[in-house]
């Protein structure tokens, strides 16, 4: 484990998902990793990859934009998938098991702007940049 700051070149949906593979055998429970980028951009992408990296290759890896949350079972402990593009306020969080899945899971949060001050330092800060129809650009920064 140690802290790093890169940016890698992806070229479609392929390359996110090694990205976030490669940053799913680092992560460990307690790990909060928060996905920043535009619509469209592929943090649900780059969630897919990592969620199926630690769950197995066929888990059926929903957008949660309606639940809010979608929780997974991985060797490493629970997984916890949050798309909080919805929420109206903060304090909705803490309807989601949000500070037992910060404390004892591997939490990937799209939005995390949305959870303003009830999101504590995230370990891993995620930028997805588009840079044209299928290229992307993802800044990791953080402790990994």
């Amino acid at each position: 484990m140690g802290t790093t700051s890169k940016t890698i070149h992806s070229a479609g949906e392929e390359d996110t998902a090694r990205a976030a593979a490669a940053l799913a055998d680092e992560a460990a429970p307690g790990t909060i990793i928060a996905l920043s980028g535009p619509m469209g951009a592929g943090k649900s992408v780059f969630a897919r990859g990592f969620i199926r990296a630690l769950c197995g290759p066929d888990t059926e890896v929903p957008s949660p934009t309606f639940t809010l949350v979608q929780p997974y079972d991985s060797p490493k402990g629970p997984v916890y998938h949050f798309d909080l593009y919805r929420l109206e306020a903060p304090e909705e969080v803490l309807a989601l098991n949000w500070d037992e899945a910060l404390k004892d899971g591997i939490c990937l949060i799209e939005w995390p702007e949305k959870a303003g001050t009830l999101l504590k330092e995230p370990t891993i800060n995620i930028e997805i940049n588009i840079k044209n129809q299928t290229d992307r650009d993802i800044k990791i920064k953080g402790t990994v």
